[in-house]
């Protein structure tokens, strides 16, 4: 209703409008058409001819939020959105309490948003699964950022290798607060025993940003570690995911 009201404050009192086939406005009464009449079919031109390298940011996000809303301006949501949440990153991430906070947004643009990340952590996932993870580490770390690096609360996911380093399984085992996810020994060793895992990857993220080890990262990693001895399964290593970089326990000497 909001947007229908923002549509009503931007067209003259004397311009009667109807909906065109591709969700467009024309205007008929003698006056001029709204700015935007026509921008929507542009911008889905734009991009199928050139590709998205060359837009800006904003116009990418104005084509998905036109999935989920039709007939009004959508650009200066984008923008807003851009705005309150940094980078396409975490307008994607943001949650739906979040979102929802942000005038003019809806449950249908939270759809969409989820449905786009959904298939950026499939893709990135496909590039992981069932193959030697030491040999794709890059695209390890890429998944994992994909999936982790803008969440606003801590999230710890494990990576389940076989004895020839192969990923058999990543799930996620924990979610916690914005810098605390509550993580127990048994229960990693459980699920390894359960997946005849020989060898685990440990990640989880900082909201904060700072990927750096805390002292309780670096002691629950060793309770884990030791967990794990007893049943002849290697930690190969503890991944930490900041918002522009991350941290390994095994290069930093941790492990």
């Amino acid at each position: 209703m909001r947007g229908l009201q923002d549509l009503d404050q931007r067209i003259p009192a004397w311009a009667e409008t109807k909906p065109l086939a591709q969700g467009e406005f024309a205007t008929r009464g003698g006056g001029p058409s709204p700015h935007y009449t026509g921008h929507r079919q542009r911008l889905r031109t734009r991009f199928l001819s050139g590709g998205h390298a060359p837009m800006p940011e904003y116009e990418l996000l104005e084509l998905l939020l036109c999935n989920a809303i039709e007939r009004i301006d959508v650009k200066p949501l984008a923008k807003k959105l851009l705005e309150t949440f940094g980078d396409l990153n975490g307008v994607v991430a943001a949650s739906e309490h979040r979102l929802l906070q942000v005038r003019g947004t809806t449950r249908k643009v939270f759809f969409q948003l989820r449905l786009v990340e959904a298939f950026a952590q499939r893709m990135a996932q496909a590039r992981v699964l069932q193959r030697c993870v030491l040999s794709c580490w890059d695209d390890l770390i890429d998944y994992c950022r994909t999936s982790m690096a803008h969440r606003d609360t801590e999230q710890f996911r494990i990576l389940f290798l076989d004895n020839k380093n192969v990923v058999i399984a990543d799930e996620e085992q924990a979610r916690g607060t914005i810098n605390h996810v509550p993580v127990y020994p048994r229960e990693v060793v459980k699920r390894a025993l359960e997946l005849n895992a020989a060898a685990l990857i440990l990640v989880h993220n900082h909201p904060s940003g700072d990927p750096s080890p805390s002292n309780a990262d670096i002691e629950m990693t060793d309770n884990i570690v030791l967990a794990c001895q007893a049943i002849d399964t290697r930690v190969h290593d503890h991944v930490i995911i900041g918002k522009n970089a991350e941290s390994s326990f095994r290069t930093l000497g941790l492990l």
